[in-house]
């Protein structure tokens, strides 16, 4: 009788902690608005219409990105729901947009929204509402104040730290040179200038003019010929894609042979490049942080023929030569990325925990040497670029990996 009495006891202790560790299991499983055991689901905003819309692209390889990841199980047992809507790059549209998605449709964040001004319409909304605007789709400097929005995080390397190598190399290279520099009036723009400023420091008077153009124009060909007639013998062109391809093809037209430098956001080879014409484009200098898809030296590349295979099943209908459609697969990887971190606690809060605590991440398609790095006080997921040249039909990399946190 006592040892039944001894096994019952063992048996009842068992039940009390098989009770306890089910009941530990389900509070450590932790939701919002948004997120379950069978679904996340994710907002998303981009001009798929209207001056912007070569970035479509972008929105149309993530929700293809997603569509994998889905096929293949989800994430930690969960699919992902992409909500995509399109603001044709207005501000306004924007905001209507974002509430929709965080009023209407309960997204638990926004991923990527595209654009300086439209993020920055939003921005104050999304961070009173506490929801994620993670990893945006614009290098603007603001991107990374966590102190004062803490919900919202860049991702591509910042607009001044860029615009700072280019003016550096200007310095070193040609340090008697005349430049003319062409921005769009808006944020984005502005915050190239200011970097390329900050960079050429108390050489700034070899700026001979800054012309700024508005979104709403529908070419910027008569700003090309007023620089040129300054005698700039640099031009930097901080444009979007359709009006870089107009600046491009412009040059040639008129004759004008500066030494071009172009801003990393307007350097796919599908969307301005080939429309603007190999031949105009000659010597063009930019900069990179992920692997040109169109460049030869990558063809044997794993992480290349992974992109490809990804393509061929999800997205057939990509153009290759499309640098955004190489950005779009990156960035969806660094959501999956963090999405894995949360495992089952799917808050706001720690889902912006997880993406300030990224260390050393490689997605597939970054150059060698880049990787994606984040703390609480640095919202700066990527800081690396390397500078290229178009010659031929492609990009040449050349010189070193360079922090964008040049000169400080």
């Amino acid at each position: 009788m006592p040892a039944m009495h001894v096994r019952l006891g063992a048996f009842s202790a068992a039940l009390v902690l098989a009770a306890t560790l089910s009941t530990t299991a389900l509070a450590q499983k932790k939701y919002e608005t948004g997120a379950s055991d069978t679904e996340i689901k994710i907002g998303n905003i981009m001009p798929y219409s209207g001056p912007a819309s070569a970035y479509g692209v972008i929105g149309k390889t993530e929700e293809a990105y997603f569509r994998k990841i889905n096929a293949e199980g989800g994430i930690n047992g969960r699919k992902i729901n992409f909500v995509t809507y399109d603001d044709a790059y207005s501000p306004p549209k924007t905001v209507e947009q974002a509430r929709k998605l965080v009023e209407s449709d309960e997204v638990l964040l926004i991923f990527n929204s595209l654009g300086t001004p439209p993020n920055s319409a939003i921005q104050k909304y999304m961070n009173q509402k506490k929801v994620p605007q993670l990893f945006v789709a614009t290098g603007a400097t603001k991107w990374n104040d966590p102190q004062n929005f803490p919900w919202t995080m860049g991702w591509q390397p910042n607009y001044q730290s860029e615009s700072i190598i280019y003016a550096k190399y200007i310095l070193k290279n040609h340090p008697n040179a005349k430049i003319a520099v062409l921005y769009q009036n808006d944020d984005y723009g502005k915050d190239y200038l200011k970097g390329f400023k900050d960079g050429l420091g108390a050489k700034t008077s070899m700026i001979v003019m800054e012309e700024s153009y508005e979104v709403s124009e529908p070419t910027i060909d008569s700003h090309i010929v007023k620089l040129k007639a300054t005698g700039a013998d640099v031009f930097f062109n901080i444009t979007t894609p359709k009006f870089a391809a107009q600046a491009i093809k412009k040059n040639a037209e008129i004759g004008w042979k500066p030494l071009h430098f172009l801003n990393n956001v307007s350097g796919s080879i599908g969307s301005v490049i080939k429309p603007a014409g190999f031949e105009n484009a000659q010597d063009i200098i930019s900069s990179q942080y992920f692997k040109d898809p169109t460049d030869a030296q990558w063809k044997s590349d794993k992480a290349m023929i992974a992109w490809n295979e990804f393509l061929d099943k999800y997205y057939p209908e990509a153009n290759r030569a499309d640098a955004s459609v190489m950005y779009g697969y990156i960035v969806a990887q660094g959501l999956v990325h963090v999405l894995k971190a949360c495992g089952d606690n799917l808050t706001r809060e720690n889902i912006m925990k997880q993406a300030a605590s990224i260390k050393d991440f490689e997605p597939a398609g970054l150059l060698p040497g880049v990787k994606v790095n984040t703390s609480a006080t640095d919202f700066a997921p990527l800081s690396q670029l390397q500078l290229i040249r178009f010659k031929g039909e492609h990009w040449e990399r050349f010189g070193d990996v360079l922090s964008g946190d040049v000169g400080g």
